[in-house]
């Protein structure tokens, strides 16, 4: 990689990070039934045995789901989309990019961004959050078409069962202006963001978008859990994660609350026992929240004296105003490939994956 190459890696997982905040605790909305206690979850410290692949051969991998049998898709920024095999081979997945996905990085860098299944695990929804795409993909065949086209980035996209595709915008970056609008709106916070829904119609999806929150400061993540009737969303600049009761026949919310306060919250991913995990990348850190009761554990965490010191100055500036381009640098992350954004959970004993803005993810094994 040239020195011009480096140089954009690291701005770019720098100004990813202007978006977090360091402080950490949690408030409770209104409670469900049916949640474990996250006492019993698993808790990892790090160590390089968990870097995967070994080769480091990823590009971006930000976000990925878990296959059946153990392999993952995850997301690739030159091809949108690369299959991991369980050794640790990869190869591009799909045909994203002649569905539309673009990645020249003398003019236009891919933002292959949120990556999610649909409820009958077939197919994958994919977001660009630079070009404004929401792919699907066909997990079985890698066939690939651009469902949707959005005038501004998609930073994350979720389906639900009855069809309709939910997703957020961070900021109000169009694909001409790209990544450079969208990172002004994390160096200089904007309420620009919004959260928004393609309702399905007879199997077809709607052609006009319902927004339904806006002046939002980078939405990001997104979780729907049906069986509680409450949809998750990370407000990433705002620091903290929003929850809403939400109608899936109608498309409605209402009884928006703070979930999870004080975190920068990226990726989020909820594991089917009443836990929502969460990626905090300037941390280094994932937290489980028990989604009745409030309750958090740290799955993760990997933050060195150097890293608790940079992250505390960060957020000095940030409060001040003062510029914090310079604190971020590969020493933030290190020895992580890269920060952490997304969480990857399988089968209940398979390994839990942490996602980031490096070339390779972490492989964490489970611990029965």
């Amino acid at each position: 990689m040239d020195a011009d190459r480096s140089r954009w890696t690291v701005v770019t997982m720098a100004l990813r990070a202007m978006c977090l905040t360091l402080a950490a605790g949690c408030t409770a909305g209104t409670k469900d039934k049916g949640t474990s206690d996250v006492a019993s979850l698993p808790q990892w410290t790090y160590d390089s045995t968990m870097i995967f692949p070994a080769d480091r051969s990823l590009a971006r991998p930000e976000d990925g789901v878990a296959l059946p049998d153990g392999r993952l898709i995850v997301t690739d920024q030159v091809h949108g989309l690369r299959l991991v095999e369980t050794d640790g081979t990869s190869k591009p997945f799909g045909d994203v990019v002649a569905a539309g996905y673009r990645h020249l990085p003398a003019e236009h860098s891919g933002g292959a961004n949120g990556i999610s299944l649909e409820p009958d695990a077939t197919h994958l929804l994919l977001a660009d959050v630079f070009g404004g795409g929401i792919y699907r993909v066909n997990v079985s065949s890698g066939a690939t078409e651009k469902v949707y086209q959005h005038r501004y980035g998609v930073n994350a996209a979720v389906r639900d069962s009855k069809g309709a595709i939910w997703f957020t915008q961070s900021a109000q970056n169009t694909p001409e202006a790209g990544e450079a609008r969208m990172w002004a709106s994390v160096e200089h916070p904007r309420p620009d963001g919004a959260l928004l829904r393609l309702a399905s119609r007879n199997g077809r999806l709607a052609t006009e978008v319902e927004v339904l929150a806006d002046s939002l400061y980078f939405a990001n993540g997104l979780a729907i859990d049906e069986t509680s009737g409450h949809l998750y969303m990370a407000e990433t600049v705002g620091g903290h994660v929003l929850r809403y009761r939400v109608d899936l026949a109608t498309g409605r919310l209402s009884e928006r609350s703070v979930f999870v306060d004080s975190v920068g919250a990226d990726n989020l991913e909820l594991d089917g026992e009443g836990h929502l995990w969460i990626a905090s990348p300037l941390t280094n850190e994932v937290l489980v929240v028990n989604t009745a009761t409030g309750e958090r554990h740290t799955a993760f965490r990997s933050l060195t004296p150097v890293q608790q010191e940079v992250s505390l100055e960060f957020n000095r500036r940030g409060q001040t105003g003062a510029s914090r381009m310079a604190l971020l640098t590969p020493a933030v992350w290190a020895p992580l490939p890269g920060l952490i954004t997304g969480v990857i959970l399988g089968p209940r004993r398979s390994p839990v994956y942490l996602t980031g803005l490096g070339n390779a993810v972490l492989k964490l094994p489970r611990q029965e």
